[in-house]
């Protein structure tokens, strides 16, 4: 038995209690427990009157059938409702130069979540080598947005107005899945095997109600006055979408010697989707469109270590991901597909306690789906884009007391082929910084009175960025400073973290959809202060 009780308290009145609790609920151990459970309230960093309130509770039921068969059922229920921000906007080549806690929506605007998942994982070892897993996942997701939708424009960028709507969004999915594998373990000869086949299904039903006031809701950027309400909401769009798919897997694991291993895998997936467009304000018609794909995807890789430290490795992996996405006409768009190559290395340092990775990758992905430009309800598939990098990631223990995570990539990631004006061959992918370092490093004293004080001290470098993929914006970088005080003393500890140390105003991340909106401004500086005990 173990029950952990704490809170986080923070500079935006943020107040989170938790607790996590576990334990036998029988003598002989066999039915165990876990529960966790927090709640959340927290001013939002941007100008809106919505706080963020969220409640969480996981329950989880562990059965010990016997020594060789287990059963573990799990529940998750969040609800969440925090503001609809729709981000900034840009002006010219760069992000509209005005406080970044500005709302250009309006301060009531809202998105609230309740989100519903559970399933079990099922184990049946037959021997040592051979065992048998089963689970199933259930989830109901309910999303309820409104507010006023900066991403209608144009914005006069001149005088500062940016034409807004607004918008109700309702979106509900139901989803199922379930798998089974089985895993085992066998020899042909001296070469050692383990093998992986499996069986996937999945349903997803989902439906979608976009109601919006035609009549534009304007405000001035530099200068906002708030107070606009909507005058009648149009159903503009009212659409249900099932989705069904089939995977089987094969994989298999060689051990062709002490410091060689191989990998083979392949998959062939199934899926079927079905749009039905009902009738709305602008459309009395009812359309049915539906989309069959299948494809096999392999994997192969291999790892050679030339002394006990040192691993090389390559590999190569095909993806195929169903669009849930349409295009104008109520049509799903083409999956997406990728393939990705990598080789790299990795060394094992200071006796194990630090390990470096050093990897070469290069990604290429088709059909990815973006906004449509000329239509807010829909969206196109970009043709293709290409990621090629390298990365070095560093983590483990220095010396006694003294850990560090650290890691550094360059990528260089772009348009290559495209089907949209808007994104042109050759352009830089949104959002996708050509360099990206992040360091964090925490010292704990060891011994003497002061045992138990640990200091922290992080950074993190993002380079320039393009805004959109027709890339008419920039992102500028940033680096930020992060830092952390704790204590530790038998079964309690309490922490004080500071992000953002001094309170840099950057822009995190832009979804590439635009330059009227989800142009995203980072956290202030922020401090979060916690304490816990396990008893």
């Amino acid at each position: 038995p173990a029950y952990d009780v704490g809170v986080r308290l923070g500079n935006r009145l943020l107040i989170e209690p938790s607790l996590d609790l576990t334990g036998p609920l029988t003598a002989d151990g066999q039915l165990s427990y876990r529960l966790n459970a927090l709640v959340r309230r927290e001013d939002y960093f941007r100008d809106f009157d919505e706080a963020i309130t969220r409640s969480f509770i996981s329950p989880v039921l562990r059965w010990n059938i016997s020594d060789r068969t287990d059963l573990t059922i799990r529940l998750e229920y969040t609800d969440e409702r925090r503001p609809d921000d729709n981000g900034l906007v840009a002006l010219g080549n760069s992000v509209a130069n005005i406080p970044f806690d500005r709302n250009l929506g309006e301060p009531g605007d809202f998105a609230e979540s309740e989100i519903l998942r559970v399933g079990y994982d099922f184990e049946h070892r037959f021997s040592d080598n051979w065992r048998v897993r089963n689970g199933f996942r259930y989830t109901d997701s309910n999303v309820f947005t409104f507010g006023a939708f900066t991403g209608f424009g144009p914005l006069n960028e001149t005088t500062g107005d940016l034409n807004r709507i607004f918008r109700l969004l309702d979106q509900r999915s139901d989803t199922y899945e379930l798998q089974t594998n089985i895993v085992g373990d066998f020899n042909t000869g001296t070469i050692a095997h383990r093998v992986l086949l499996g069986l996937d299904l999945f349903r997803r039903d989902s439906s979608e109600l976009f109601l919006t006031d035609p009549f534009p809701a304007p405000i001035n950027i530099f200068a906002p006055v708030y107070g606009a309400t909507p005058n009648t909401l149009f159903l503009v769009d009212d659409r249900d979408t099932r989705q069904e798919g089939l995977g089987i897997y094969l994989q298999d694991q060689v051990a062709l010697a002490e410091n060689l291993r191989l990998l083979l895998g392949i998959r062939y997936e199934s899926v079927q989707q079905e749009t039905t467009i009902n009738p709305n304000a602008f459309n009395p018609n009812t359309s049915t469109s539906r989309q069959d794909d299948e494809a096999f995807t392999p994997r192969v890789g291999i790892v050679y270590r030339p002394i006990e430290p040192v691993s090389l490795y390559a590999s190569y992996a095909e993806s195929f991901i169903p669009n849930r996405a349409a295009d104008a006409q109520g049509v799903p768009l083409e999956p997406e597909r990728g393939q990705q190559f990598e080789v790299g290395v990795r060394a094992e340092l200071l006796g194990g306690r630090l390990v470096a990775n050093l990897a070469l990758f290069d990604l290429t992905k088709q059909n990815v789906a973006t906004p449509d430009p000329n239509n807010l309800l829909a969206q196109i598939a970009i043709g293709e884009q290409r990621s090629q990098g390298i990365e070095l990631d560093i983590a483990g223990e220095i010396l006694p007391g003294w850990n560090i995570i650290a890691n550094y990539a360059y990528t260089s990631a772009e348009i290559t082929e495209s089907n949209d004006i808007n994104s042109p061959v050759g352009n830089r992918l949104a959002g996708a910084p050509e360099h990206n370092f992040n360091l964090w490093t925490t010292y704990s004293i060891q011994s003497g009175s002061l045992e138990g004080l640990g200091f922290g001290l992080g950074f993190n470098y993002v380079g320039e960025r393009l805004g959109d993929n027709a890339n008419s914006f920039r992102l500028d970088d940033y680096f930020l400073t992060n830092a952390a005080i704790s204590y530790e003393r038998d079964n309690w500890q309490a922490a004080l973290n500071f992000r953002n140390l001094f309170n840099v105003n950057y822009i995190e991340a832009s979804a590439g959809t635009g330059r009227f909106f989800n142009i995203y401004p980072g956290e202030g500086f922020t401090v979060i202060g916690s304490f816990s005990i396990e008893f």
